[in-house]
């Protein structure tokens, strides 16, 4: 039965469909993180080079760009529930299918795939938990649902190094076709299209059909609305070019600046920990401080911390807790982000800008391991290169500090 959205609580109903999104989040990050839980596996089965793993490392992300941009139309146009659930099923099979790979390329085909069905997931899931919530919980919602993506990246690394050390790495895209499909199914059950779409599908009918609507991304950037798409996505672009930058080189950073690989690992798992924790915060902070003050303060603050990364593992304890906090202001900034989009475009282009904006991020995450190899190839120190996305961050806070004076 559904139930309408009430403007300040929210009904059993509403929490179920934005923990269901948090799952299909879960499924997410385990489904993206697999193929690097088990690259050392492949690499030594099929004798790969540096370059050719790194370009099956990427196919996934590259599949999610896609995914967040070209998917989203058809939900403005079909439905969020469509849309997402036939990204959960693309994925679902395409991990299946990795079980059976025969080489590079098929993988990395494969890869490509599963990466364009979970962009279109990740920005449904997005749309529904913020359309389903109350106006009061949206912050919440949208986060609890985004701290999703990291939970399934830990849980689905436990998981994959199990498998990956008893069957085999192929025992480990098996595994995860298998829950992919099991939540494509609880989907179907359970998840409801949101009020906001279905009212908005009534109006169209009312009016002069669906043709009445601009199906194109032009009003993504009419005048009023570009002023609040642009800043939007390059900010996203980025915190998640500072986000994949520390979260890919600093356990290599910390251990090429004379720590041991253990010391290193520690670091990555601080910086990941931290990051749910922020994505909390930013939810449960959001409503009272407002997301957009919330947010500049945690850029902010994050970028001074970038600059004492290094500094502070020479005091032990002390860059412990800087690399903690650096990881949790970072996943809470996009946390932030994720909460303001939907916010930004009305019902009618609201998936197309999300998709828009997450499309944005996710080529921040692309080019950011890119751009920090190249750096270290022109002998860049690490206090160099974390001061350099220092600077990105600052760019970020001027961009969202804008954003709030046109919102």
């Amino acid at each position: 039965m559904r139930e309408g959205i009430n403007p300040i609580s929210m009904s059993a109903f509403q929490w179920a469909i934005v923990s269901l999104c948090m799952l299909f989040n879960v499924i997410n990050g385990l489904d993206v993180m697999a193929m690097a839980f088990t690259a050392n596996s492949v690499s030594a089965q099929w004798g790969l080079s540096g370059s050719q793993l790194g370009v099956l490392l990427s196919a996934s992300l590259v599949g999610m760009a896609c995914g967040s941009m070209f998917a989203a139309p058809a939900a403005d146009r079909h439905g969020r529930r469509p849309m997402l659930l036939m990204g959960l099923l693309l994925s679902g099979l395409c991990m299946l299918l990795s079980f059976w790979s025969e080489n590079l390329y098929s993988l990395m085909l494969l890869r490509g795939l599963t990466g364009l069905g979970v962009g279109a997931v990740v920005v449904g899931a997005n749309v529904l938990a913020h359309e389903h919530a109350s106006p009061e919980r949206r912050s919440l919602a949208v986060a609890l649902q985004s701290v999703g993506f990291g939970l399934g990246a830990s849980v689905g690394g436990m998981l994959a190094h199990t498998l990956n050390d008893t069957e085999g790495w192929r025992y480990v895209f098996l595994a995860g076709g298998c829950i992919t499909l099991g939540g494509w199914l609880t989907g179907v059950l359970w998840l409801r299209e949101s009020e906001a779409f279905l009212a908005l599908g009534t109006r169209r009918q009312r009016s002069s059909g669906p043709a009445s609507v601009s199906m194109n991304y032009r009003q993504l950037f009419a005048p009023g609305q570009w002023q609040l798409t642009v800043p939007l996505a390059t900010a996203l672009f980025l915190i998640m070019f500072s986000f994949y930058f520390v979260t890919s080189w600093t356990p290599t950073l910390l251990i090429q600046s004379g720590f041991s690989e253990k010391d290193g690992a520690a670091g990555g798992m601080l910086l990941s920990s931290g990051g749910m924790l922020g994505a909390l915060a930013m939810g449960l902070g959001g409503n009272r401080i407002g997301v957009g003050r919330l947010l500049l303060g945690f850029v902010l603050l994050d970028a001074i911390l970038m600059g004492l990364i290094v500094p502070a593992t020479r005091l032990g304890w002390l860059g412990g807790a800087v690399g903690f906090c650096s990881g949790m202001l970072l996943y809470g900034a996009i946390a932030g982000l994720f909460t303001l989009a939907p916010r930004a475009f009305s019902t009618a282009i609201r998936t197309r800008g999300v998709g828009l904006v997450l499309a944005a991020g996710r080529l921040g995450s692309i080019v950011s391991p890119a751009a920090a190899g190249l750096l270290i190839d022109a002998q860049w120190t690490a206090q160099g290169l974390f001061t350099f996305y220092a600077i990105s961050q600052l760019l970020a806070a001027l961009l969202i500090w804008r954003l709030g004076k046109r919102a």
